[in-house]
């Protein structure tokens, strides 16, 4: 039986801007997305069941075509005008759910990158990209990964300067937010501040790690929604331990600061672990290819 392996890096948003509203219903997108060494283990593994499925260490996981996974397993294998016998997509989860990390979307990535390896690289990373894209906006991004602008509504890729050593210690609280809901929100009232983009990628050119911290921003943090008040108290928590810089990833729910000091993140986690199960140290991760 054929079986590959991939990794699943997961994503954070350094920042997170809004600039408008579409025809189409999505929002156009700044953001400066970076991939860290939190991951999923996927495994590929080429049967004769007659079907693409996935299996996972959550049961609630789905194994169908609701799972990103197995969408991305058939959009590639369309694609390339390729059929297998059969196939299962084992995702091992250690990427927190609901935590605005792009678990699902992660997973995705590295089964269009573990395809492209079973059928010899029959895609260039353009192509690959541009696949993904089908998916996910996220997806688009976490088949690459790295230190990216993103723009549009989050497909539109430019690779940037990779991000400087740190470490970063990601937290999630118990709660999930829905990203619609968080989207709703943000279209019912002024957004009343935005990220100053244009310094972090001077400073991203520069390799300043303390003034890309000082101009993170995620204009989802400043909806009106009690749970933000948990995000606040965790930032908080994360800048008395020393963080350059805290900020929400996504539409949440996770938190993360960027830290120069080991021992300070340790002490962080180890702090922020008494009352929240999800925490993790993570270093940033360079481009898949």
């Amino acid at each position: 039986m054929t079986e590959i392996k991939e990794k699943a890096f997961a994503k954070i948003n350094i920042s997170l801007d809004i600039t408008g509203r579409r025809d189409d219903g999505y929002h156009d997108m700044v953001m400066v997305m970076q991939t860290v060494s939190i991951s999923d283990d996927v495994t590929i593994s080429v049967n004769d069941s007659g079907r693409i499925s996935a299996s996972s260490n959550l049961r609630f996981i789905p194994g169908d075509d609701r799972n990103l996974a197995v969408r991305a397993a058939k959009r590639y294998l369309e694609e390339i005008g390729e059929t297998v016998s059969g196939l299962n997509i084992d995702i091992r989860k250690t990427i927190p759910v609901g935590a605005g990390m792009g678990g699902g979307s992660s997973d995705a990535a590295a089964v269009f990158r573990a395809m492209n390896r079973l059928f010899e690289n029959r895609l260039s990373p353009d192509e690959l990209e541009k696949l993904a894209a089908d998916v996910g906006s996220d997806t688009a991004f976490c088949v690459k990964g790295g230190t990216m602008l993103a723009t549009g509504r989050g497909e539109l890729l430019s690779e940037l300067p990779a991000f400087p050593d740190c470490i970063f210690v990601v937290c999630k609280p118990e709660f999930s937010i829905s990203t619609p809901e968080l989207f709703k929100k943000i279209d019912s009232a002024p957004i009343k501040a935005h990220p100053d983009t244009a310094g972090i990628l001077q400073a991203l050119d520069e390799g300043k790690l303390a003034e890309i911290c000082h101009r993170m921003y995620n204009v989802f943090e400043d909806v009106d929604d009690r749970r933000m008040r948990t995000v606040r108290e965790i930032k908080n928590r994360l800048l008395d331990f020393g963080a350059l810089g805290s900020v929400m990833t996504g539409t949440g729910s996770a938190v993360f600061g960027i830290f120069d000091n080991r021992q300070a993140a340790e002490e962080a986690e180890r702090d922020l672990k008494r009352d929240f199960r999800f925490c993790y140290t993570a270093r940033p991760v360079g481009k898949m290819f």
